[in-house]
């Protein structure tokens, strides 16, 4: 307080002009108190003016008159200065000066004047008060004072016990207690009361506590209570103590709140009369309490989930029981009672959902509503909000319901009127309520009823204002359905009826919301309540219970068991069944059995969960070795058709996953597309269908449901309808083919980056088997209109989608079907009763109308030079027919009917069955029967109309100024190839079309050259082909091969079928004679050498695959030989080579790749089982042998008469050798027979394939063969010494050429050509022996067994004939048996080409020089060896007493010399044979020859055996009984096989030379 307000200047100049400054400031001051400043500047200012006085300073009576002058300013200055006086009594006090106490007194008593005594009194010390004289002693003073406080604080002056004052308290409580029925109003009592208070003096805190006492006991009282409190009292913090001391009262352990004391906090609380904050303090528990019990609570639950989960040790289980124990007591002793939430309860219960709701945010989410009376109240709450809302707008009809009384209480929720009300306060109460809805299912139902009410009303909206309310509305529902309904659902035990209800609301919401409300559910939910943690281990715990005692016998009773845990937590329960399907395939029976006790809901969340479980992207879909799809992913697939087509379960979601995934390239998925397709609709897509199947599949929908699939598929209608809806609801039917079809190309081109080859072509089969078999499904579900309306045009198909041709026209092809035959519909409905041929014309005209605006758009599909060769009506005819349009299956039909009469007489004689089941059966299979029948017929109408048309459309088909063979091209190309490898189906069609297109005779279509190219070139097209498509490609040439065999089988039928027809007509080109062309049928047995032909191609293309190594070349082609089996091999020597290298492949590859390993097996054992069946080479086809003694044929008259047609040798690739060169006669010159075989060898067709015309040339040759026969025979008696003459010639050329540049091929003359020449001598000597002997009387047996003796004889020195054998052969061994075997592998190899002249050059592979080389030597040695039998012959009989030894010796070293030779030629015959083919493939094979087969060896051995002793017979029949003799033969014998050897190298120079001349 000491400011310096007072300046010096004014104390020293205070008579003059510092009093009258002093004044003017406590004017001013006390002017600014009025207009609101402080007090304290007066009081500062008075200060400084009284201290200056006791200072001495200023003299006391001018202080004095100031201070009194201040008097007049304010009426409280007196108070004012008293207050001054008050501070500085106590400051003078403590000084040591005393004069200032003096002043200070002094100045005191002169203010007494103005300064009343009662103030000073009050205000200053005791002591002070004495020494002015104001009171007599400051002791009795200070005692008076004592007794006066105590008086008025500590004296009680009114009763607040009652049995201070029973009167009065008993009359306030009788006032209190009254009846309140008539015009007693609180106005009144409370005057009542007021007069009690003062007559007996009662306590009013002590009154308002009774007044609440009577107010709990009469709660139903509330307005009268509430407003005498309102008018009793003013003060709410008081009330709020009384009340808390009420439930302080109640705070002890074993103590219970009553709930009337709830009320009437809640009451008060609602009518605003105390605040919430206030009386919040008072409740127990405390807040941080309930955190704490809230988190243990949690911990607990998890804990127990722990447990469920957990396999627990039995001495664990005692101790842990022990611990629950001891948790259960400590909870006894807590206290039960929890006065927050009875007030919370209390809140709800009069309808304050404003306090209720401040309580319930000051608590963890969902604590109060976990205690059931808390959540049953506020559902009651709820049930009257929603009431009049849940009567107008969700009530079923017919139903009545129970009616509600509302909340008398004004300030309660106000019930909703329209969904709009809900948006108030109703969601928000839900909200809060959480999963804890499960207490009134009552309450669950009608919210769910108002959601459908909703949702129909949201559906039927329009306008702007009104969409987004409603979006605003189901964003809501939405949120309740998430937060509250689905937990509460969790929650429910058992209420199928409630799951039920929640599918009514669910199935309006779209798939992809009722998907995310189940993934909320299954992800979310149950992690954010307690109580749902331990509901969602408890059905793991029952689910793993079930799931490891399903079994086929108890499915009944574990599917109950299954229904009702579905009912509550599907989403648990289908995840962990998932699971160990995934694991467990077998359990997927049991499982869709189970099923049929699911709700619709259910089977709605089983939909996701399957999804949810595909989509998995932790799970791999590959196997390990990434060559093959995950096994858990195909277990998934064959639950979803199974589950799908059983149960009506949405596909929508399934289609769109699909759908989704191909979009983002991913083909793995399409095998659940597959397996529900296969399932629902009965379609099923495999390459592994028998011959029946395939012909049932030919035929009408009827036939195909019936004997076309392995497993009758019955009862498909309804769910083929549900999958065709689906597809055509969501718009999917068309997308997802045109995905597929892209895909096709993305699995090889964009998915293949760093996956397995086996695994690429396994996605590529997958993708294309379930393109077929869907558009399969939409042609024979789909109606017309649907179709045609979905399916757009072929060149929009092509051009704008980029689908590939193949799928485009698999696409269309039924749209075209469907428009042909409602045209014809139409055409036949404007003239009605018409004709059958009328009928035809019509069809005819229908075809035309529909297909030629095909024609144009097909147009644009290929470049134009295409169409110079095909016309587009060909191209377009091939694509759009089938074989339901080609052929109808009378036997399937047949074979169908018999199985259906077999079951109804088996019917008839089974006692078992019931009648009426008997008759029903029965029923249903005649009514089949006559389906069948009917199908039949209309399928035999229908083909008679295509083939009609087919018959007039046939001449415009191929263009006549093309060639035969660019049109060939263009047709395998673009028809035939991409066609044939697209289903079974389609490779049956393609070989049938073929035969079709033959037998209508159509013009400049070569049915020869077709065959031959599709047979001739197959390495390329089987290596580029997945495994699916090996399987169709094998059926395709089967099917080629069943005609072919039937035409080479019967000389009748092919005379019937190809004698006549365009497609066997062949043109010789001969450009050494006249030049012209001429145009002949082929005859029959030139057709069988160039079937021979066709075998031999496969054969040597079969090898070439099983030898490289590759394993898809491997794989395909053991795939398409099993396919081809009934039909390929028929050749006994061809057989026994795949049989060689098959057995290879069995024994290389059992540990490297068992896959391959069990086809070749399979493989093997059927190969061995048609071996029976198989034919010689010379009975599969007319194959003269070489005669004895024959003039070469340059002795012979014209250039035609080169020899025997059937002794021409095929190149090895690229169609025949040249067969001109046999030996030529000293008068003729060179030159001109070089001609001679240069025109055999030109001899071409007419499309510059120079295939077919040496079948011309062979029948020419035939002819003048027989013109010139007795010209032969005259020269086969003089033979002449013209074949010793050029013996000796070749030798002196051979030694010249043997240090050359050619040594290579004079070496491969000796290893091959020798063996193969003598084998067909011996084969010609035996046939002659066996004649000679059958036509002297004697009989052929006992020469056999002669024979066998001699081929004992002929093993006990077989030292000699394996020496000779391994000279041949070109791989040098130690073991005898070894180079044995090996001598007769060569000894077949040079017997496995055709030896005849009527092949078809192939124009895929480019010829070689070598090989021609080789089959060039072949034909001069076959000729030499018939002169040097002759000489032989001479010097056997000249040559019977010569020294055996010497001979021995000598052959021995010549054998010695030839074994090295042969080494020598091993190292270079890999290297040659990669010269000559241009690949490695030969490096696994030392054969040239196809042939190869260790099997044949005991065959050749006794044949050589027979032919060898048939030839000593003959060439020393006067010395049989001698054993000197047969040695001495048997030596000739070998003399002879080396001067052969150097004859054939010889004559292997010779024929080079020609050659080279020709070229």
């Amino acid at each position: 307080m000491a400011t310096l307000i007072l300046p010096g200047e004014w104390v020293k100049n205070w008579e003059k002009s510092g009093k009258h400054e002093f004044v003017q400031l406590c004017k001013r001051l006390t002017e600014k108190i009025d207009h609101g400043c402080q007090i304290k500047d007066v009081q500062a200012a008075l200060y400084e003016l009284c201290w200056q006085g006791v200072q001495g300073n200023l003299k006391l009576d001018l202080v004095a008159s100031v201070l009194g002058e201040m008097m007049e300013l304010r009426d409280d200055m007196p108070s004012i200065l008293a207050d001054v006086f008050s501070v500085l009594d106590l400051e003078t006090v403590a000084l040591e000066e005393k004069h200032k106490r003096d002043h200070y007194i002094q100045l005191v008593g002169a203010c007494l004047i103005f300064v009343p005594d009662a103030i000073l009194k009050e205000r200053l010390d005791p002591e002070t008060l004495e020494s002015l004289g104001l009171i007599k002693q400051a002791h009795q003073f200070n005692q008076k004072i004592v007794k006066i406080k105590t008086k008025l604080f500590y004296k009680q002056q009114k009763f607040n016990l009652l049995r201070e004052e029973n009167e009065g308290y008993a009359k306030l409580i009788t006032e209190l207690g009254q009846d309140l029925s008539g015009n007693i109003t609180s106005h009144i009592v409370l005057e009542s009361i007021k007069s009690l208070i003062g007559c007996f003096n009662l306590d009013p805190n002590r009154v308002l506590d009774i007044i609440l006492e009577v107010y709990e006991s009469r709660s139903d009282q509330d307005d009268f209570f509430l407003s005498l409190i309102k008018s009793y009292m003013c003060e709410a913090l008081t009330l709020c103590h009384i009340l808390g001391f009420k439930f302080k009262f109640y705070q002890e352990p074993n103590e219970e709140t009553p709930k009337s004391l709830y009320h009437i906090a809640a009451a008060l609380l609602h009518h605003n009369l105390i605040e919430l904050e206030d009386l919040y303090v008072h409740l127990l528990p405390l807040d941080s309490a309930i955190v704490e019990e809230h988190k243990l609570v949690i911990s607990e639950a998890k804990q127990i989930a722990r447990k469920l989960v957990m396999v627990v040790v039995p001495s664990d289980k005692s101790e842990d029981k022990e611990k629950e124990k001891e948790k259960e007591e400590e909870k006894i002793a807590q206290p039960p009672d929890n006065q927050k939430l009875g007030l919370l309860e209390a809140l709800l219960g009069i309808g304050d959902w404003h306090h209720a709701q401040s309580i319930m945010d000051q608590m963890p989410s969902f604590y109060a509503t976990s205690h059931k009376f808390i959540a049953l109240a506020l559902c009651q709450l709820l049930h009257l909000t929603v009431e009049p809302l849940y009567r107008t707008a969700g009530l079923p009809k017919g139903a009545r319901g129970c009616v509600m009384h509302p909340l008398k209480n004004k300030r309660a929720p106000k019930p909703a009127e329209s969904f709009e009300d809900l948006r108030r306060e109703t969601f928000s109460m839900l909200g809060y309520l959480g999963p804890h809805l499960a207490h009134d299912p009552i309450l669950f139902a009608k919210i769910v009823r108002l959601g459908k009410a909703f949702m129909k009303e949201y559906q039927c909206s329009e306008g702007l204002d009104i969409k987004d309310t409603m979006e605003t509305l189901l964003s809501c529902f939405l949120s309740i359905a998430d937060q509250v309904l689905l937990p509460s659902l969790s929650l429910m035990e058992c209420n199928a009826c409630m799951s039920e209800e929640l599918w009514g609301f669910f199935k309006l919401f779209p798939y992809h919301h009722r998907y995310r409300l189940y993934g909320q559910w299954k992800n979310e939910t149950y992690s954010s309540h307690p109580l749902l943690v331990k509901v969602k281990a408890q059905t793991v715990e029952g689910a793993r219970y079930i799931m490891k005692r399903l079994t086929k016998e108890n499915v009944k009773q574990s599917g109950r068991q299954i229904g009702k845990l579905s009912h509550s937590n599907p989403t648990i329960l289908f995840d962990y069944m998932l699971s160990q399907i995934q694991w467990y395939d077998n359990l997927i029976g049991p499982v869709v059995d189970s099923l049929k006790y699911l709700t619709s809901l259910n089977y709605d969340v089983l939909a996701y969960c399957i999804i949810e479980a595909l989509a998995n992207p932790e799970k791999e879909k590959m196997k390990h070795d990434d060559t093959t799809i995950s096994s858990w992913l195909q277990s998934l697939a064959s639950l979803c058709g199974a589950v799908f087509r059983k149960y009506p379960i949405e596909l929508a979601g399934l289609l769109q996953y699909v759908t989704n995934q191909l979009k983002a390239g991913k083909s793995f998925d399409l095998l659940i597309l597959k397996e529900v397709v296969q399932k629902m609709a009965g379609i099923e897509v495999t390459d592994e269908m028998t011959s029946e199947q395939l012909e049932a599949m030919t035929g009408g929908e009827q036939l195909k449901a019936e004997g076309g699939y392995f497993g009758q598929i019955r009862n498909t209608k309804k769910s083929s309808q549900r999958l065709k809806d689906v597809l055509l609801d969501h718009e999917l039917a068309l997308p997802l083919c045109v995905l597929m079809v892209q895909q096709r190309n993305g699995v090889v081109f964009l998915e293949s980056g760093d996956k397995d080859l086996k695994l690429v072509g396994h996605l590529y089969d997958q993708c294309h088997d379930t393109l077929v078999q869907f558009g399969g499904f939409l042609a024979s579900n789909l109606s017309t209109e649907d179709y045609i309306k979905r399916v757009p045009a072929i060149d929009v198909l092509c051009n704008q989608f980029h689908t590939p041709h193949d799928a485009a026209f698999f696409l269309s092809r039924p749209m075209y079907a469907h428009q042909i035959s409602s045209k014809y519909d139409e055409l036949k409905k404007a003239e009605k009763g018409s004709r059958q041929q009328q009928k035809v014309q019509k069809y005819v005209a229908a075809c035309e109308q529909v297909m030629t605006p095909v024609h144009e758009a097909v147009m644009s599909l290929h470049p134009a030079r295409v169409w110079e060769d095909l016309r587009p009506q060909f191209y377009a005819t091939f694509w759009s027919l089938t074989m339901y349009d080609l052929a109808v299956p009378h036997a399937a039909y047949e074979r169908e009917v018999n199985k259906l009469k077999a079951q109804i007489k088996a019917i008839d004689e089974n006692p078992e069955i019931p009648m009426n089941k008997k008759k029903k059966e029965k029923e249903r299979c005649t009514a089949l029967q006559e389906k069948l029948q009917e199908e039949e017929k209309k399928q035999q109408e229908h083909v008679q109309r295509v083939l009609h048309r087919l018959k007039l459309e046939k001449d415009k088909w191929l263009m006549t100024k093309s060639t035969k063979n660019e049109t060939i091209t263009k047709f395998l190309q673009l028809c035939l190839f991409p066609r044939c490898i697209f289903s079974s189906i389609d490779a049956v069609y393609c070989a049938r079309f073929v035969e079709l297109v033959h037998q209508q005779m159509t013009p400049n279509f070569c049915t020869l050259l077709c065959y031959d190219r599709v047979f001739s070139a197959i390495i390329y097209t089987v290596a580029s082909c997945t495994e699916n498509e090996s399987h169709r490609y094998g059926r395709f040439l089967c099917c080629m091969l069943e005609t072919v065999t039937r035409w080479h089988s019967d000389r009748a039928v092919y005379e019937k079928e190809c004698g006549n027809y365009p497609g066997f007509l062949t043109i010789l080109r001969a450009s050494g004679f006249d030049g012209g062309q001429q145009a002949n049928p082929l005859d029959y047995e030139n057709f069988r050498h160039v079937v021979h032909k066709w075998h031999y191609m496969l054969t040597k293309a079969s090898v070439h695959c099983l030898e490289t190594g590759d394993y898809t070349h491997i794989r395909n082609i053991l795939i398409v030989l099993i396919k081809i089996l009934p039909c390929y091999p028929k050749v006994l020597n061809l057989g026994q080579a795949l049989e060689y290298r098959v057995h290879k492949i069995c024994v290389k590859e059992k540990e490297k790749r068992p896959d391959l390993y069990a086809l070749a097996m399979g493989y093997s054992g059927r190969l061995k089982s048609q071996k029976v069946r198989m034919v010689p080479e010379n009975e599969f086809h007319h194959k003269e042998p070489p005669a004895r003694n024959v003039t070469p044929a340059s002795q012979q008259n014209g250039p035609g008469t080169t020899g025997k047609p059937a002794t021409a040798m095929m190149k090895g690739e690229d169609g025949f050798s040249e067969d001109g060169d046999r030996g030529k006669d000293k008068s003729q010159t060179t030159k001109p027979v070089n001609k001679a075989n240069t025109a055999a060898a030109k001899v071409t067709t007419s499309n510059g394939n120079g295939a077919l015309n040496s079948i011309k040339t062979i029948k020419e040759r035939d002819d003048k063969e027989k013109s010139g026969k007795d010209k032969k025979e005259k020269k086969e008696k003089t033979p002449g010494t013209t074949p010793e003459t050029k013996a000796e010639a070749r030798r002196e050329k051979l030694r010249e050429e043997r240090a050359g540049k050619d040594e290579r091929a004079v070496r491969e003359g000796k290893e091959k050509t020798p063996k193969a020449d003598r084998d067909k001598v011996k084969a010609e000597e035996k046939n002659k022996d066996d004649k000679t002997k059958a036509g002297n009387g004697e009989s052929v047996e006992p020469s056999r067994e002669r024979d066998a003796i001699k081929e004992s004889k002929s093993k006990e020195k077989g030292d000699r004939s394996a020496v000779a054998g391994c000279r041949k052969s070109p791989v040098p061994r130690s073991d005898v048996a070894d180079t044995e075997r090996d001598h007769k592998r060569r000894k077949l190899d040079s017997h496995s080409s055709p030896s005849h002249s009527s092949s078809v050059k192939d124009n895929s592979n480019d010829p070689k020089e070598s090989a021609s080389k080789h089959h060039l030597n072949y034909n001069s040695v076959a000729r030499s060896k018939s002169r040097e039998r002759e000489l032989e012959k001479n010097e056997l009989e000249n040559a019977v007493g010569r020294c055996k030894e010497k001979k021995e010796e000598k052959e021995r070293k010549e054998r010695k010399r030839d074994v090295g030779v042969g080494e020598r030629e091993v190292s270079l015959e890999p290297k040659r044979r990669k010269d000559e083919n241009g690949t490695n493939s030969s490096k696994n094979s030392q054969c040239e020859s196809p042939c190869d087969s260790p099997l044949s060896v005991e065959k050749e051995k006794s044949k050589r055996s027979k032919s060898s002793s048939k030839e000593k017979g003959d060439s020393a029949k006067p010395e049989r009984t001698s054993t000197g003799g047969k040695k001495e033969s048997r030596h000739d014998k070998d003399k002879s096989e080396k001067k052969e050897k150097r004859d054939s190298s010889g004559g292997k120079e010779e024929k080079k030379q020609s050659s080279d001349k020709h070229r």
